[in-house]
């Protein structure tokens, strides 16, 4: 393909992506259609011969579209927020058009020094010191990764020069939420901990980690000979957005010289609202903590950000210096290889770029405003409703409920719920995600779509009355 024909096909992709979100409310939130069916329709072997780009938009049409469930809808209120404002889209276009990898700053100097401006525009906006220093990753789960292999090392004074972990003689303890995110406890098994040296420490009656039973867990450790080596807390539980109470957790874990992680990654685009701030009280306290710009604040994924307050400590576990990429300059610029676990990057802070300039920070805010308010409609239409209930308390936009008729018990209640949930998401209506809470089936409606406004809200509680009370 050559610039002109580029310009000509690319002119019409543009075109597509717009009409496609200016129609996006029109489809089934929730793709109908059956495993298996996209590939049924597509080729099983590569074409021999070059194709029309023509062809390709028939098949987007006619096989890809029916096959998504569309994040961007109005009616999406499963998972989380993914958000992916139109300005930051064609940030991550530029960024694919560009075709520029960061190896190193040499590489591509305008790479790292947006990365460090827009990482630094956003450590501001969400009201933290600037004692920390951040860094574009892929997801929360590479960022809690890196923060326990970082906590793994300062805990056994660099093993990964000697022996690694197999040449420790004590096990090195993690200690994390019953409910903090799966990703937490992949990056600690990934990391090398081993399951059998993870702690799930309690949570009390607004599911956040209790720091009383962190200290018991700890001193019962230590007790035992092993090494407490690191605890994540969390700000913006996945399953009712429940908060750790961050300055609590720090003093436990300051008082044992423990590392301390701190995984916001939905919760933490709400701290550009300094009414929200409080629920991460005692940040600065905390050794690294990541967030995720491409849930609620709009930027298009992978967009997620990883601070920490000691960037030594960091360059000295994940440093690479091959000969290849040496340069004169090393010693007086930024080499993001040196941030995190892959050689080389994407130009992703272009989307970050394009986002905040575009809508500013007052708009942005705007937007996150409106979403909590909607979360409060909702989370009091139910506390009033007879035979509806609000399971955990709602500080964001996430409202965790369950409808519970008279005389419906235990496994009972569950395919209930589980039966109404499911006629909701297959009519197309909207779509829900159940999640288990204390043992038993609940649905999480998760507000936050760019294009969800108050009507969207209203309709999706008329139609889960409908569906729950009608069974």
């Amino acid at each position: 393909m050559n610039p002109e024909e580029f310009r000509r096909v690319g002119h019409q992709l543009i075109d597509w992506i717009a009409d496609y979100r200016a129609r996006v409310a029109e489809f089934p939130v929730r793709s109908a259609l059956e495993p298996g069916a996209v590939r049924a329709n597509l080729p099983k072997n590569p074409p021999t011969q070059p194709e029309p780009f023509e062809g390709i938009f028939s098949d987007l049409e006619e096989i890809i579209l029916p096959g998504l469930s569309h994040w961007q809808h109005p009616n999406f209120f499963g998972y989380f927020p993914s958000n992916g404002e139109l300005a930051s889209v064609l940030g991550d276009y530029l960024s694919t058009g560009l075709g520029v990898l960061g190896l190193s700053w040499q590489s591509s100097p305008a790479l790292t020094e947006l990365e460090e401006v827009v990482t630094d525009w956003m450590r501001q906006m969400v009201g933290l010191s600037d004692s920390w220093s951040g860094v574009i990753q892929d997801t929360a789960s590479t960022s809690t990764l890196v923060a326990l292999i970082c906590a793994r090392e300062r805990a056994s004074s660099y093993s990964l020069v000697r022996g690694g972990l197999q040449g420790e003689g004590q096990p090195l303890i993690v200690y994390v939420s019953q409910h903090s995110h799966s990703s937490v406890e992949k990056a600690a098994l990934l990391a090398g901990f081993g399951r059998d040296n993870l702690r799930f420490i309690s949570t009390d009656e607004k599911y956040a980690m209790k720091p009383n039973a962190l200290a018991d867990a700890i001193q019962s450790d230590i007790e035992r000979g092993l090494i407490p080596c690191a605890v994540v807390a969390t700000t913006g539980t996945t399953t009712t957005t429940a908060l750790d109470p961050v300055d609590a957790i720090a003093k436990v874990a300051r008082r044992h010289n423990l590392w301390l992680h701190v995984d916001a990654a939905m919760a933490g685009s709400a701290m550009i609202l300094p009414e929200c701030r409080w629920m991460w009280e005692g940040i600065e306290s905390a050794d690294s903590l990541v967030f995720n710009p491409h849930k609620w604040l709009g930027a298009a994924f992978d967009c997620s950000l990883y601070y920490v307050r000691d960037p030594q400590h960091l360059l000295r576990v994940m440093s690479t210096n091959p000969s290849f990429l040496q340069s004169a300059i090393d010693g007086k610029v930024k080499n993001l290889r040196d941030w995190g676990i892959p050689l080389g990057r994407r130009f992703r802070a272009l989307k970050l770029w394009c986002l905040i300039r575009e809508q500013g920070v007052e708009g942005l805010q705007s937007r996150l405003r409106r979403d909590l308010a909607n979360a409060q409609w909702f989370a009091e239409k139910v506390r009033v409703t007879p035979n509806w209930r609000v399971l955990a308390p709602v500080p964001l936009q996430t409202i965790c409920v369950r409808h519970e008729p008279p005389g419906l018990e235990g496994e009972e209640l569950d395919k209930h719920t589980q039966a109404w949930v499911e006629r909701v998401n297959s009519s197309g209506g909207a779509y829900l995600t159940p999640a288990t809470l204390g043992g038993r089936w609940m649905v999480r409606v998760s507000i936050g779509s760019i294009l969800t406004e108050r009507q969207h809200v209203e309709a999706l509680w008329n139609l889960m009355r409908r569906e729950a009370e009608e069974d």
